[in-house]
C-alpha cells in the first residue's frame, strides 16, 4: 500500500507507484488506484485510522475554537481572482487554470487552515462518461451554438473537483399558536341574467389552537463553495450520502479539491432555514383542518454537530468567443447542469421560420373563407 506523509502539516494526495515510482491516481470505475505509467493497480485498503462509523462534530466545540487539533488541517489553496474559487494545488504547481472559470492562476506559497473533511463521495463516473453525459446535454439544447457545441466535444478534459460541503444534525422541538380554519358554505341569492340563483359560498371557521411538534434532522446538506451558482449544485442532487466514505487521501489521488468559504456558522444559518421550512410544515399538519394560520413558532435546537464532506463534480469550463460557459457533471450519477449558452443565428432563422409559418397559415385561412 502506497504511503502519504500525513505528519506534515498539509497532504499532498500523491501517492508513488509500487513498482515504478510515478503517481497513482483513484480511478473511479475501479474504485482502486491505479499508475497510468505501468499499469500498476494497488486497491484503497482498510487500516484502524479510518475504520467505523463516520463521526460527526459538535457544532458548539467548532465555534469556540475548542476542535481537537486533529481536526485542524493546513492545505495550500490558491484563490481565483475572477470567480474567487480556492482549489488546492500540489506543491509542484506553479501557474495553471481555474477549473471553474477558465481564467489563469498562479499557485501562492501560503496555506490554509481549514476543518478536515470527514467524509468523501468517491468519483464513480470516468471523465470519458462525463464528458458523454456533457455533449448529450449540450445536444439536447435548443438554440445552443454550434460552434461551442464543437469545442466542448474536441476541447480539453474535463476537471475532477471534489466540492465542500457541510452537513448538519440537530434535535429540534418546536412549540406553536396557531388557528385551525374549518371551511363552510351558506347558501346565497343573487342575480344573473335578471333572475334570482342560489349559489354556495365557502366561509372558513377559524378556532385558536397550540401545540407541539418534535423532529430530529440527518445531514441536512448546504454547499460550503460560492464558486458555482447554487442554482447549479442544487439541481445536481440527489446525492447519496449512505455511500459517503470515511476520508482518506487515496480518493483524491488524481483529482482537485476545493476549500471551503462559507465559513461553518454561515453554513448553519442556511441549514436553520432549512429546518424551519420543514418545522412549518409539520406545524400545518400537525393543526391540520382545511386550513391553517401560524402566529408565532418557539424552537429550541439541540444536540447540533456537523461534517465537512467532499462530493464529486466533473467541471468544464470554455471560453468561447469571449464568454466563459461552465458546466458541471455530478460525478456519482451523470445529471448534468450549465449555463445556458444561445445563439443568435439560431434565434433569428427561428424567427423568420415561424413568421413564414404563420403568413403561410394565415393565406390558407384566408383562401379557404373565400376571400382570396
Amino acid at each position: 500500500m502506497p504511503t502519504s506523509d500525513r505528519d506534515t502539516p498539509f497532504e499532498e494526495h500523491r501517492f508513488p507507484c509500487n513498482n515504478c515510482g510515478a503517481d497513482y491516481r483513484f480511478a473511479p470505475d475501479q474504485g482502486q488506484l491505479v499508475c497510468d505509467h505501468c499499469g500498476d493497480i494497488c486497491p484503497i485498503g482498510d487500516s484502524g485510522l479510518w475504520r467505523g462509523a463516520i463521526q460527526e462534530l459538535d457544532f458548539r466545540a467548532a465555534l469556540a475554537n475548542q476542535l481537537p487539533a486533529l481536526e485542524i488541517g493546513e492545505t495550500r489553496i490558491s484563490k481565483c481572482p475572477n470567480c474567487a474559487a480556492e482549489v488546492e494545488f500540489d506543491p509542484a504547481t506553479h501557474a495553471t487554470e481555474c477549473p471553474f472559470c477558465a481564467t489563469p492562476v498562479v499557485a501562492d506559497t501560503g496555506t490554509h487552515r481549514q476543518i478536515k473533511p470527514r467524509a468523501v463521495l468517491p468519483f464513480a463516473l470516468t471523465e470519458e462518461t462525463a464528458r458523454d453525459a456533457m455533449t448529450n446535454w449540450l445536444g439536447r439544447l435548443w438554440f445552443a451554438p454550434n460552434g461551442l457545441q464543437g469545442y466542448a466535444r474536441k476541447g480539453r478534459k474535463m476537471q475532477g473537483i471534489y466540492v465542500p460541503y457541510w452537513t448538519f444534525d440537530a434535535d429540534t422541538k418546536s412549540a406553536y399558536r396557531g388557528e385551525r380554519g374549518t371551511v363552510y358554505y351558506e347558501t346565497r341569492t343573487v342575480m344573473r341574467d335578471g333572475k334570482r340563483q342560489n349559489v354556495r359560498v365557502a366561509k372558513v371557521r377559524w378556532r385558536a389552537v397550540s401545540g407541539r411538534v418534535a423532529r430530529w434532522f440527518d445531514d441536512v446538506l448546504v454547499l460550503a463553495s460560492r464558486s458555482l451558482p447554487k442554482r447549479f449544485t442544487d439541481a445536481l442532487e440527489p446525492w447519496d450520502l449512505a455511500a459517503l466514505e470515511p476520508y482518506r487521501p487515496e480518493y483524491l489521488a488524481g483529482f482537485r479539491a476545493e476549500g471551503y468559504t462559507v465559513e461553518l456558522e454561515d453554513g448553519f444559518a442556511e441549514a436553520r432555514a432549512h429546518m424551519d421550512r420543514v418545522i412549518t410544515r409539520d406545524v400545518k399538519f400537525d393543526i391540520g383542518g382545511d386550513r391553517q394560520r401560524i402566529h408565532d413558532i418557539q424552537t429550541q435546537v439541540n444536540e447540533v454537530t456537523f461534517k465537512h464532506v467532499l462530493l464529486p463534480v466533473w467541471l468544464a469550463a470554455y471560453k468561447y468567443r469571449g464568454e466563459t460557459y461552465r458546466f458541471v457533471v455530478n460525478g456519482r450519477t451523470g445529471r448534468v447542469q450549465g449555463e445556458r449558452p444561445w445563439s443568435a443565428v439560431k434565434i433569428a432563422v427561428a424567427v423568420i421560420v415561424g413568421a413564414l409559418i404563420a403568413a403561410a397559415v394565415g393565406y390558407l385561412i384566408a383562401v379557404n373563407q373565400g376571400r382570396l
